[in-house]
């Protein structure tokens, strides 16, 4: 019913307000959140995290958002402001930024559902029928009005977006909704060893993403019950959702590709492997996540930056990319770029190879320069000669960071320079 009438769906997103969770520190990212919270990184060559489920909101239709921050938030703060602060409040649209104030306690948001909890007066005085919860740390293109239109059909007190995967991949990784076969939740685990299957489908479950819609006064009754209680942690896949199903309907909503019917793109890039590798995503041929796509366009801040560059045309000093991404105000003098993402301002000297690397912002890379499957934050300035990611004892004796999978982490902590200004 949803695709067939639109209008039906665009009343349903004018009634919604959509609040961002944006307060994460993404801790197993380590020196990279060190100065930005987790939905400020850069990711995909020009964009930050959270300007996926933002982008997200606009073209689902919904335009009342509300973004609540909270760890180290400065970065995230300007980015909104610069990028997301053209909407017509007298058009009833607006993206609104909600930092922890201590309206309705004198703590800071102690979890995602208290979080939502001390925002209430400001939830009232918008008057949804709908509210969206959503995380602001995952790269994925979502209509939530599809995930609307189904809440309401069902008649749901509450409906839970959720991936469906194989069983293998989310033991002791994902929440998980065990659900009957209209897809009702009836239980939920979280980070099981052994989750429970979709029935029919043995091999698959339904893993949470941390996407939820309410009922407005479902969700106000909700979360005052939860603050009274000392025992809570005051989290939605913790407390709320264990503590509702039983009474309510909770309702798990499959996000799948609207083209393959089958699994849809959806990462949480919570670890320097998962943010490498999505990263490499991007710039594959036929990349699974299309950030070219006109009709679902990506916003976000961008400064006025001349175009990329590439000069010297000799055979031993010859400045160009293949199979990758390089944004405005670069300039390659000199040197080779393999299979990496290369953001704004980014300066490369002469007889240097870079590949199957994520080069932040404003990074300048020095002559003779060797970079092998690394990610370089922002503003670093790496000296002439430097080699990174050939030798991993050489790369821990330089201070820098290896991952599990062999991806280096260079900031300019670890470089000995002023850090700060993410």
């Amino acid at each position: 019913m949803a695709e067939d009438n639109p209008r039906y769906v665009s009343r349903m997103t004018r009634d919604t307000l959509a609040l961002v969770l944006a307060g994460g520190r993404g801790s197993r990212l380590y020196e990279l959140t060190d100065w930005r919270a987790k939905p400020a990184l850069y990711f995909g060559g020009k964009y930050r995290i959270i300007d996926f489920p933002l982008s997200n909101c606009v073209n689902s239709g919904i335009r009342r958002v509300g973004v609540l921050t909270q760890y180290k938030a400065h970065s995230l703060v300007r980015h909104l402001v610069r990028g997301w602060s053209h909407f017509k409040n007298e058009l009833g649209e607006f993206v609104e930024i909600l930092p922890a104030s201590q309206r309705f306690s004198e703590d800071w948001y102690q979890g995602t559902a208290d979080a939502i909890y001390q925002n209430l007066d400001i939830i009232r005085s918008v008057q949804p029928k709908y509210v969206l919860v959503l995380s602001g740390d995952h790269i994925y293109k979502m209509d939530y009005g599809l995930m609307l239109a189904e809440h309401v059909e069902s008649g749901a007190d509450m409906t839970v977006s959720c991936l469906e995967v194989p069983v293998e991949e989310a033991a002791n990784a994902f929440g998980v909704m065990k659900v009957n076969e209209h897809n009702r939740v009836i239980g939920f685990e979280e980070k099981p060893a052994n989750p429970s299957p979709i029935p029919g489908q043995d091999d698959l479950t339904l893993a949470s993403m941390g996407n939820y819609v309410f009922n407005t006064q479902f969700l106000f009754d909700q979360l005052m019950k939860d603050a009274a209680n000392p025992n809570s942690s005051h989290d939605f896949g913790n407390d709320i959702i264990p503590n509702i199903i039983n009474e309510h309907k909770v309702i798990a909503f499959p996000f799948r590709d609207l083209l393959t019917g089958g699994r849809a793109y959806w990462r949480d890039v919570g670890t320097l492997d998962a943010f490498w590798q999505s990263n490499m995503e991007i710039i594959e041929t036929v990349p699974p996540l299309n950030i070219y796509d006109r009709d679902w366009p990506l916003w976000t801040y961008q400064e006025q930056l001349p175009p990329a560059k590439f000069v010297f045309d000799y055979d031993d000093r010859r400045g160009m990319a293949l199979d990758s991404m390089v944004s405005g105000g670069c300039i390659i003098s000199g040197s080779v770029i393999r299979k990496s993402v290369l953001f704004s301002q980014v300066h490369i000297h002469s007889y240097s190879e870079i590949s199957e690397s994520v080069i932040l912002p404003r990074v300048e890379i020095g002559n003779h320069c060797k970079i092998r499957k690394a990610i370089i934050d922002k503003a670093c300035k790496i000296p002439d000669g430097m080699v990174i990611g050939y030798d991993h004892d050489q790369d821990r004796a330089n201070g820098f960071r290896v991952s599990d999978k062999g991806v280096v982490l260079v900031t300019r902590g670890m470089l000995g320079q002023v850090e700060g200004f993410a």
